[in-house]
């Protein structure tokens, strides 16, 4: 029986997916054959699609970074069939994505999902390895410290302000007006209005700062460092801000840049414990806003390429 996926042929826009079949994933010696439940649509994935971020693919490329599901078959002992896991690093670096029915997923990047935890854990996965990566092995986010996190109400932002304030951090949001119940429910101690033409000026002294926007606006940024303080930059790909170069080495601050996609499966593992954590607690929450199917696939892209959707966009499959 054929194994449907969602995939593409060349890349492009997200008019380029197809829905279809493909042949049977065959696992290698050290993969796990999974039947997927449910995947989620994150920004990165519309980048690999389309070429602006260059990763090594073979066609037809099967999209997708994350998944749930439900071990078929494996090769080594920590698995079982039947047991229920989950991927976040599938779909780059040579690796066919998660979008289809069945995917063969190496042992070292597969995870048991904890037990009670629904398939809505997908929409977490990639934010919530973006957010402790970011916080811990890369901004070295400490106990006590503020954090200004703009752009607080999106997928990574909210996992940024669950794992912070978890940690001890004092968290200032920034979101539109209609997410601030969200963002302290997530941990902010106060929240602002990224509409404000006057928000650089309210905003207090921090340690770290984390633009999700991806606009970096650095010229207003800068200054707001404590000494010693750290900016995360993580998106804004196409971006060229200025940066007044003065008002940050006399601050001794620094720009940290990171990306998931470079994370090794030591990292990768060290997150997904805190993932894990965090599922199993409650601390770590989606806000889903979109459900589709795996036929919508190209839509589930359009609509996050286009801003039309607000929460995370998850497919069953």
């Amino acid at each position: 029986m054929p194994v449907i996926g969602a995939y593409v042929t060349s890349l492009g826009s997200s008019s380029e997916i197809k829905i279809g079949p493909l042949p049977d994933p065959v696992p290698g010696p050290r993969e796990v054959l999974v039947k997927v439940s449910a995947v989620a649509v994150n920004h990165v994935d519309t980048f690999v699609r389309s070429g602006a971020y260059a990763t090594d693919v073979s066609f037809p490329f099967v999209i997708g970074r994350d998944l749930v599901g439900t071990v078929v078959s494996s090769p080594v002992n920590r698995f079982a069939p039947g047991d229920r896991v989950w991927c976040n690093s599938l779909g780059y670096d040579g690796r066919q994505g998660s979008f289809a029915e069945y995917c063969a997923v190496p042992e070292d990047r597969l995870y048991a999902l904890p037990d009670g935890v629904s398939d809505d854990a997908v929409a977490v996965l990639h934010s919530a390895a973006t957010a402790y990566l970011g916080l811990f092995e890369h901004a070295d986010a400490g106990y006590g410290e503020t954090i200004a996190v703009l752009g607080a109400g999106g997928g990574v932002g909210s996992a940024v302000v669950q794992l912070a304030s978890t940690a001890g951090l004092r968290v200032i949001a920034t979101a539109r007006a209609d997410d601030a119940e969200w963002c302290w429910e997530c941990g902010a101690e106060e929240v602002f209005d990224y509409t404000d033409p006057d928000l650089y000026d309210k905003l207090p002294a921090v340690d770290l700062l984390w633009d999700n926007a991806g606009r970096h606006d650095l010229i207003s940024a800068v200054p707001l460092l404590s000494r010693g303080g750290r900016i995360v930059a993580m998106a804004g790909l196409r971006e060229t801000p200025t940066l007044p170069i003065g008002e940050l080495y006399t601050r001794d601050a620094s720009i940290r840049g990171f990306a998931l996609s470079n994370a090794g499966v030591t990292a990768l593992g060290s997150a997904a414990r805190v993932i894990n954590q965090g599922l199993s607690t409650g601390i770590l929450r989606p806000r889903i806003g979109t459900r589709l199917t795996l036929s919508s696939a190209a839509e589930a892209h359009r609509l996050l390429e286009s801003g039309e959707a607000r929460g995370r966009i998850v497919l069953e499959v």
